[in-house]
């Protein structure tokens, strides 16, 4: 599986829009909290409103917010809106890859890698990264004050 810029950006955003309290989050804001080019940002942001994982409001106020509730939207659901498919081999989904000779054993372990992947980004949510990020935090925080941390 390849992690593109494009990936890791729409989830920077997703996760600052929930730690925001779901929104809404203007453009300017995301890159600048989360240091993404704020060239990239539309599209990305564009493909998650389109999946119906954003929505957006125009104006002073507006920005985008959270369509869903963050238990409810997996980082395999953000993948899949920014580039469909959450892995392949050489462009093509490892369900449609054959092989010949010695080789022919690898569609099944390209499979399983697919189907290993896409388990653990489905059953990754945004309320689990910020649970992990809120727990990093105060673990750093408690091994500063015991004198533990350089």
């Amino acid at each position: 599986m390849h992690i593109s810029a494009r990936h890791d950006y729409a989830v920077q955003a997703m996760l600052a829009i929930a730690a925001a309290g779901g929104g809404p989050v203007k453009t300017s804001d995301l890159a600048a909290l989360q240091g993404i080019p704020v060239s990239y940002l539309p599209s990305i942001l564009a493909d998650l409103r389109r999946a119906e994982l954003l929505s957006s409001r125009p104006g002073t106020d507006g920005g985008f917010s959270l369509a869903r509730r963050i238990e409810r939207i997996s980082v395999g659901d953000i993948m899949r809106a920014v580039s469909g498919a959450l892995a392949s081999v050489r462009g093509r989904p490892p369900h449609t890859i054959t092989y010949t000779g010695a080789a022919t054993a690898l569609p099944g372990l390209w499979r399983s890698v697919h189907a290993s992947t896409s388990d653990l980004l489905d059953s990754t949510t945004l309320l689990d990264l910020l649970r992990d990020d809120e727990a990093d935090r105060r673990s750093d925080r408690d091994a500063t004050a015991d004198g533990r941390h350089s």
